[in-house]
């Protein structure tokens, strides 16, 4: 079955929601199996994520005159994906303000902070404790600060007192892969509660417990044999969009 087979099915199983090394398997292929190199899916998946955000958050509804988006990166993969989504929010005429308070030594994570930089995106260098401050001056705030690598219940600084800020936020959270804090299987229930939660390649278990108003899966890009091999019962995208919305694991279409 090709690519182009699976849109024209009429797909209306669930779709699988993937444990950790499940994930981790997956993307182990794509990168030595399938030659993906680790920018490109970076790119694939930041890209992603705006797309997202515009179309559940379009310019003319946002709540401010100012189109302002925090979004708060890791040091790890998650933060380096909200970094190229930052970029792309620029693009689209948002205004994104970055909080990456411990940068990675890895010099394409520095690349992709240069190109921030070079696109004037202004970088904090402090998150305000006070989370008034952040309700007030931002529509929407992005969580790129852990990914599935994260130990459940090891959380350290800055990590730990960023999600301490973050569960106490009013405006809407947007998460990538998997909420911060969040054991990727278990989920946690002391954890924060996005509004609206992207699945990169296809979903974690723990968003089995997303209980937030819209949830994204961007994985179009995954070749039909490793849809295959990890039995994800992908779901059909629509037209030629890079990402589709589901409910109880089917596509709102």
């Amino acid at each position: 079955m090709s690519n182009s087979e699976i849109r024209d099915k009429d797909n209306t199983e669930p779709v699988k929601y993937l444990s950790k090394q499940e994930a981790e398997a997956l993307e182990a292929d794509l990168l030595d199996d399938y030659r993906f190199g680790k920018q490109q899916l970076l790119e694939i998946l930041g890209h992603s994520c705006a797309m997202a955000v515009t179309k559940v958050y379009p310019l003319k509804t946002l709540a401010r005159k100012q189109p302002t988006v925090l979004i708060i990166c890791g040091p790890e993969q998650n933060g380096a994906i909200g970094l190229v989504c930052a970029r792309n929010l620029r693009s689209y005429d948002y205004e994104p303000t970055i909080f990456y308070p411990k940068r990675s030594l890895d010099v394409m994570y520095k690349d992709l902070t240069i190109q921030c930089e070079k696109m004037d995106i202004p970088f904090l260098s402090y998150l305000p404790t006070e989370v008034q401050l952040i309700n007030d001056a931002y529509n929407l705030v992005v969580d790129a600060v852990l990914g599935i690598e994260a130990e459940f219940g090891e959380v350290k600084e800055p990590c730990a007192s960023i999600l301490t800020t973050m569960k106490q936020i009013k405006i809407p959270i947007i998460s990538l892969d998997i909420p911060s804090g969040w054991d990727a299987d278990a989920g946690n229930p002391e954890g924060i509660y996005p509004e609206m939660l992207i699945s990169l390649a296809a979903p974690k278990k723990c968003a089995l417990q997303f209980t937030g108003k819209h949830h994204f899966i961007a994985g179009r890009f995954l070749p039909y044999d490793v849809q295959k091999k990890f039995e994800l019962n992908s779901p059909v995208y629509p037209g030629t969009e890079c990402l589709v919305e589901i409910k109880e694991g089917k596509p709102t279409l």
